[in-house]
């Protein structure tokens, strides 16, 4: 089985072309910065390390990426690695990695990200309100446009 999720921030907005031919079709890419779990260096003391991941998403979600996703946002990418292989100009052979895209969504609201630390979450006083059980309450009056009883 081949298959990956990561969450990390963007390290750059995404760059996207599209193919040529009848059905153009979106293909973007852009690198994910993971925090990676386990020891820190003692010599560096508290300093985060992370790994840079390239992703490639095609289609729908190449448009996505395209529309929504800019430099600094943290994400959730769920998908598949690909390997690869090209010769380069100088005529050497370079291997690449790519994470696929089969999903991928938001992590953290956008109004998080704009004012103060990148890791802030929504305050509660902007989330909608409930009832103290978790749910949301409904306005009266809407009954009859639920899909449910």
């Amino acid at each position: 089985m081949n298959k990956v999720i990561l969450v990390g921030r963007l390290t750059r907005d995404p760059e996207v072309r599209y193919s040529s031919g009848d059905q153009a079709m979106a293909i973007a890419r852009y690198s994910l910065a993971v925090d990676r779990r386990g020891r820190r260096d003692s010599a560096s003391g508290d300093q985060q390390t992370a790994d840079f991941i390239n992703i490639v998403a095609f289609g729908r979600d190449g448009e996505f990426a395209e529309k929504y996703l800019r430099k600094g946002m943290r994400i959730l990418v769920e998908g598949r690695i690909q390997t690869g292989s090209y010769t380069n100009k100088d005529g050497q052979k370079v291997y690449t990695t790519d994470v696929v895209v089969e999903r991928h969504e938001f992590v953290e609201s956008k109004g998080s990200t704009q004012g103060g630390s990148a890791d802030a979450f929504v305050p509660a006083s902007s989330a909608p309100s409930d009832g103290g059980d978790g749910f949301m309450n409904i306005p009266d009056g809407i009954d009859e446009e639920l899909p449910f009883n």
